[in-house]
């Protein structure tokens, strides 16, 4: 009989006490993933992954060690955790690592409330197929698109974590997306883009003609890209690419950052971020979210918070360990794999959206790019000095004027979250929901 995710984590557990451990916690997972890719019209990939794989992070005294194996035997189980005493045993002290307290761990939550598994039977390979298929016809059906690469997939994982300070809880989740990346011209004057969607439920998704029509859109609304012009110039990041602002911001407040001196974000806390009026929110609860969760990766309860409140940091993003470092509670944030030990991250995240649609910013913005796709990073996470190439178009008296490519936008981060307007855009089925972004005063490097 196959041992259950939760009767594999106990048993880690338990042979960790017997090798030693003082304290320890414990991660079984199991997951399949199903992908189909398309290209030129023939069946590109087609490959299907299902497996188990289990992680122990054992201490002694203030020593901590992580193991992981993707054997689940007993043999191995025993082996694991009489390797994993040894190397704590000579691993360097660590005044900060440590379980959490019983009165700290999560009780009595709704998973059901998540609805974070897809019921419905997973598909097989044959539908995938036919649904990639459909993305690509859709998208070839659009004069002036010479190629497509198109892709379906479908994943499932669940997760069983317990811990010898008494904690024990799992839960599943489910994936399925779809996506194409058009073609249109040839050789140097090819160009490209892309449109792609993805759900917890597949029920939830669009329509495979719809993914394909906007790929090819996209695509030939690239076509005669040209670049820019060079000085200083007011942005709009689209929708599309406008979490990446915010993720800078959530890098900056990562307590790892913080605890090291590291962040350009690191003395800021109680002080304005973002402009007057704007929420930052993290909301680990939200339905049918691929990124919800009823715990973090230390048995915590998971809560909604104000990251960001009226434009003002109210706090960092913990874990126990950043936590006792800075001589603060845990945020709930830690995450972890089979082979680490915990580290913060966040959920779900929501921007304010503001009154303004794309359009309304454009217009008002007169001269200056619209920014849909970005290349390439340096961003210094001391400073917050900011570069990154971009694509897309040039405006005009509010206008789209031309597609632009080959771009430099500069800034320091510091300065531009501040002066950031939000339009009205924000997708309502992402785990990140972020508006489109007007920032201005931006440098830009083009012709």
């Amino acid at each position: 009989m196959t041992p259950s995710l939760a009767d594999l984590s106990h048993s880690l557990l338990d042979a960790a006490r017997k090798a030693g451990a003082e304290s320890a916690d414990a991660l079984a997972v199991a997951g399949a993933a199903l992908s189909i890719e398309i290209r030129k019209g023939a069946l590109e990939q087609a490959e299907r992954s299902e497996g188990v794989e289990i992680g122990l992070r054992v201490l002694v005294g203030r020593r901590q060690a992580c193991v992981s194996a993707s054997d689940t035997s007993a043999a191995t189980i025993r082996a694991l955790a009489e390797r994993a005493v040894a190397m704590a045993r000579e691993a360097p002290e660590d005044p900060t690592s440590g379980l959490a307290e019983p009165d700290q761990l999560a009780q009595g939550w709704d998973l059901a409330a998540l609805d974070l598994a897809d019921p419905a039977e997973e598909p097989d390979a044959a539908t995938l197929e036919a649904q990639a298929r459909a993305v690509e016809a859709a998208a070839l059906a659009t004069q002036g698109i010479t190629q497509v690469e198109a892709a379906a997939a479908y994943g499932r994982r669940s997760l069983h974590m317990a811990a010898t300070n008494g904690f024990s809880g799992g839960y599943g989740r489910s994936s399925t997306s779809l996506s194409a990346v058009a073609f249109t011209g040839q050789g140097s004057e090819m160009q490209r883009d892309y449109a792609g969607e993805g759900r917890v439920y597949a029920s939830d998704m669009p329509g495979a003609e719809e993914i394909g029509r906007l790929a090819a859109e996209r695509a030939l609304q690239r076509v005669g890209s040209v670049k820019p012009r060079t000085g200083t110039f007011p942005v709009v990041y689209d929708e599309r690419v406008a979490a990446s602002l915010v993720g800078h911001l959530l890098s900056a407040v990562n307590g790892t950052s913080i605890a090291r001196g590291s962040s350009w974000a690191r003395d800021l806390l109680g002080k304005p971020v973002l402009p007057a009026g704007i929420v930052l929110i993290e909301d680990p609860h939200r339905p049918r979210i691929g990124s919800s969760r009823p715990f973090d990766g230390e048995g915590l309860a998971t809560r909604r918070r104000e990251i960001v409140a009226d434009g003002v940091l109210t706090g960092w993003v913990l874990d126990l360990a950043t936590g006792r470092k800075l001589g603060m509670p845990s945020t709930a944030n830690a995450f972890r794999g089979t082979s680490a030990p915990p580290s913060p991250s966040t959920t779900n995240i929501d921007l304010t959206q503001g009154a303004r649609s794309r359009a309304d910013l454009i217009r008002d913005m007169g001269t200056g790019l619209l920014v849909t796709s970005m290349i390439g990073s340096t961003i210094n996470p001391t400073t917050g000095d900011y570069s990154r190439g971009a694509a897309g178009f040039w405006v005009e008296n509010g206008e789209l004027a031309y597609p632009v490519h080959e771009c430099t936008i500069a800034g320091n981060l510091r300065d531009m979250l501040l002066r950031l307007v939000p339009a009205n855009d924000a997708r309502a089925h992402l785990s990140t929901r972020v508006p489109s972004i007007l920032i201005d005063g931006m440098t830009l490097a083009g012709a």
